[in-house]
């Protein structure tokens, strides 16, 4: 019935003006949608509590192989990076983001709300590096007069698209190590970072090179979640207080491990973000034949073509995206992101319009 469902849906969308403005435009996997009607009836404890909360922690400890890990089931990123930060932070510590981190730009200054602020580091690539830390550690120095820097927040894959190296990430890991800084990965997309043709990171990698991170699952196929991951255990203690104080504590979590239980237990949560980067690198390899530029080189589901300005209006006579920055008088990059969901009818009718132009 889903099936025929869906099929039905695309059928009746196929005049319609397509979005590539994100990555969560539609519901979910038919899958999880068929988990939930199956468990529907079958009673559960409460508050993360729940057989399948459990059980999907349980999966993630044995993916990164490390038990003592602490999970955490809420329903979207900006709740998740609000309540990790403001839960680390003592009220004169503050955290540090690349200018495009999404703390920094798109989240109503909810960290700041907190009373706490937030360094914003100018990145090429939106990637943090230990000397972009340091520049800021360097001009805090007036201590007790200045706030002192103890959270560095990234992102991976970045806003931009950008993912981080195994490399890039152990140095940076090694340094906020010696710095006695905290590092917080937002993973709305590290699915799609870990499955981006050059990326060289394992999930069990990043858990271990991390204090906290997250695996989203709003923006890969869920309907709504993100699963927190503690690693550090100086951080786990007390963590669920926080979660309820913010108002993300479900009284019916299980709608969250179901979610996380399915995308995980045969990783078609890999498998679907790979999808979404596979599609987004047919459209990048179309407009690089067109001689197109990007404002940033990108392998995961995000691409950023440079394009000037009368182009942009053609494409979106039938599609729906984001124009992102105004490069000069006549170009500016758009954004586009596809998704676990995009079909390859839609890519093979935007690649014709991308020759056309």
């Amino acid at each position: 019935m889903l099936n025929l469902l869906t099929e039905n849906f695309y059928n009746n969308t196929k005049t319609m003006k397509y979005s590539f403005k994100n990555d969560y435009s539609e519901g979910c996997h038919p899958r999880i949608l068929e988990r939930l009607i199956e468990t529907n009836l079958a009673q559960q404890n409460g508050y993360g509590l729940d057989e399948y909360c459990l059980e999907a922690e349980k999966l993630i400890q044995q993916k990164i192989n490390n038990p003592k890990a602490k999970v955490h089931f809420i329903s979207g990123g900006t709740q998740a990076n609000l309540i990790v930060i403001s839960s680390v932070l003592r009220p004169h510590e503050s955290v540090v983001s690349a200018f495009t981190g999404h703390i920094f730009t798109n989240e109503s200054g909810a960290i700041e709300a907190t009373g706490h602020k937030v360094h914003g580091v100018e990145t090429a690539d939106g990637k943090l590096r230990p000397q972009d830390i340091q520049e800021v550690l360097d001009v805090h120095t007036n201590i007790p007069h200045q706030v002192r820097q103890k959270v560095v927040y990234i992102s991976n894959s970045t806003e931009i698209g950008t993912v981080y190296s195994k490399k890039e990430l152990q140095e940076l890991s090694d340094f906020c190590k010696g710095k006695n800084l905290y590092l917080f990965m937002d993973g709305a997309r590290l699915g799609h970072a870990l499955t981006a043709e050059t990326n060289d990171l394992t999930l069990e990698e990043v858990a271990q090179l991390v204090d906290v991170f997250y695996l989203g699952g709003t923006k890969n196929g869920a309907l709504i979640g993100e699963a927190i991951v503690i690693v550090n255990e100086k951080l786990q203690e007390e963590f669920g207080f926080h979660i309820k104080q913010r108002g993300a504590m479900l009284a019916k979590g299980r709608l969250l491990g179901i979610q996380f239980l399915e995308l995980l237990k045969d990783d078609l949560y890999f498998k679907l973000a790979a999808h979404a980067n596979q599609q987004a690198m047919k459209l990048k390899a179309a407009f690089m034949e067109i001689g197109c530029g990007f404002l940033t080189e990108t392998f995961s589901n995000q691409i950023f073509p440079v394009l000037k300005n009368d182009q942009i209006e053609k494409l979106y006579q039938n599609y729906d995206f984001y124009v992102w920055k105004k490069i000069d008088a006549e170009k500016s990059a758009i954004r586009l992101i596809t998704s676990w969901a995009t079909q390859d009818e839609i890519i093979e009718r935007y690649i014709q319009e991308i020759k056309k132009l």
